[in-house]
């Protein structure tokens, strides 16, 4: 597995506000759509591309395209769907499944209870984006179930990881094409899984507790 930390200023700031607990939810929403933005830059470094000949107003050249299969992004709902228009705006093309996963927090174990994605991943990048990187439980269950699909070249995309989160996902997905992109990694885990000083419930600040 491939850590990737995007050491940028601008990167920087907007994450110091996102973790500023009097950030209301609309400016948080907005915020952690621009940071993935930001992060999908350097997620998206190594995106399959060909050679494509065509003409500009003044004569001929030869530029690049994205290559097919297309990309997949996949959204870990609920608290994914706030990053996913940061990830389609820099990939346009891209097709978007779904992976519906929920956290035991008691147990702190991901159980799946929704699927909306191709069955045959071969030969496809995949982008999973999920705010944060905290036990690592969610995010193997997720990419565990994107290589069963055949996925050979994956590449998660968290705002924030965990020291732990990290350790989790390079023990479980030893040997596996995983590329993990995130804005910082944090100092630990509290005692209910929560990253410290992390930025609280990505879900619950973007769109309220709904309980």
């Amino acid at each position: 597995m491939r850590l990737q930390v995007v050491d940028h200023p601008l990167v920087a700031h907007k994450l110091t506000t996102l973790r500023d607990k009097r950030t209301d939810s609309p400016t948080f929403r907005r915020l952690a759509d621009e940071l993935v933005t930001l992060l999908a830059y350097e997620a998206t470094r190594d995106v399959r591309t060909e050679q494509s000949d065509i003409e500009t107003p003044v004569g001929p050249t030869t530029g690049v395209k994205l290559s097919h299969p297309r990309p997949l992004v996949v959204p870990i709902l609920r608290a994914g769907l706030g990053m996913l228009d940061g990830m389609v705006r820099l990939l346009p093309t891209a097709e978007v499944g779904f992976l519906g996963m929920v956290r035991n927090e008691e147990t702190l174990e991901a159980s799946t209870y929704a699927t909306r994605m191709p069955e045959d991943l071969s030969g496809r990048q995949v982008y999973v984006v999920d705010p944060m990187l905290a036990t690592g439980g969610t995010l193997v269950a997720a990419i565990q179930e994107l290589i069963k699909r055949g996925a050979d070249d994956v590449t998660a995309v968290v705002l924030l990881a965990a020291p732990e989160g990290v350790e989790v996902m390079e023990r479980e997905l030893a040997g596996t094409p995983v590329t993990v992109v995130t804005a910082a990694v944090d100092e630990r885990l509290n005692e209910h899984g929560y990253i410290v000083p992390g930025l609280g419930d990505a879900g619950d600040r973007m769109y309220g507790s709904a309980e």
